[in-house]
């Protein structure tokens, strides 16, 4: 399921936009499950000096229902936290980064991982290396490296990924808002009687060079089906999956300090159906 500032509230609120989520029987591992929960829309690769990051103050998760009444049974949470090497300088960087403890790289994330069922939580993992932004070839000479050592692994066989990533979802976006005008077919209905394409044009995937951040989790499938499920043929082996974004009831600013309290309240939400850019109108 995907979708790019789909509401104008969480647009207004990119670090807590979820555009995307995934799950699959993973090809290389066909007995783990992959789960994929993307954030930040449509980034600029070239957004410098502050670079894209995950929210300090966000609740990012990851809900499974292996029971089918829409009820989350497992919940895998992330929380981050911003750590800087240089206070003195603006710059993300001050020279080549070249692995996850350089200490040319300024600002860098860390975050843990904690799964809920029911009323039990665990922690599995902290402290857990972002990889940096793709900055470029002076910066991130060997960004394939950086993101290879940025793959943690946690109790159980469990594999996990935080970080910035190239948009892997194909849309159109400027045709499909251009009242609908998809670029195939657009020489049939231009309202002003306009043959611009005499046989149509090809769709523009305007998605194609931007990024996301994408928080990624591999399970052993063992691990989130209900008890009881035994393999793909049995009918409980069915599970659900949807991602949300949280913020603390309260934020207040002191001193010029942000200060954030108060329980978690969602903001945002992506699942199957997708039917915020189709049926809520814009004033809800």
């Amino acid at each position: 399921m995907s979708s790019h500032r789909e509401a104008p509230e969480i647009s207004k609120d990119p670090v807590a936009d979820s555009t995307d989520v995934y799950a699959f029987v993973s090809p290389d591992q066909p007995n783990t499950v992959t789960l994929i929960a993307n954030y930040i829309p449509l980034q600029g690769p070239a957004g410098g000096p502050n670079f894209y990051e995950f929210g300090d103050d966000v609740l990012y998760e990851i809900h499974i229902d292996n029971s089918g009444d829409g009820q989350a049974d497992i919940t895998y949470q992330f929380r981050f936290q911003t750590q800087l090497r240089n206070t003195s300088t603006f710059l993300y960087n001050t020279g080549p980064i070249l692995s996850l403890d350089s200490p040319n790289w300024n600002s860098r994330q860390f975050y843990s991982v904690t799964v809920v069922q029911g009323d039990d939580s665990q922690v599995l993992g902290t402290g857990l290396a972002c990889p940096p932004c793709n900055i470029g070839p002076l910066s991130t000479p060997n960004y394939a490296q950086l993101g290879a050592a940025a793959v943690h692994t946690l109790p159980g066989g469990i594999q996990v990924f935080a970080g910035q990533r190239a948009e892997g979802f194909y849309v159109d976006l400027g045709a499909v808002f251009d009242l609908g005008d998809l670029r195939p077919f657009e020489q049939l209905h231009n309202q002003y009687g306009m043959n611009v394409f005499s046989s149509g044009a090809p769709g523009v995937n305007a998605t194609a060079a931007l990024n996301v951040h994408s928080i990624a989790i591999q399970v052993p499938t063992a691990m989130l089906l209900r008890p009881g499920s035994h393999g793909v043929n049995d009918a409980a082996a069915v599970i659900g999956v949807w991602t949300s974004a949280s913020r603390q009831a309260v934020r207040l600013m002191a001193e010029g300090k942000r200060i954030n309290t108060g329980p978690f309240e969602q903001v945002s939400r992506l699942a199957n159906p997708l039917f915020n850019e189709v049926l809520v109108p814009i004033a809800q």
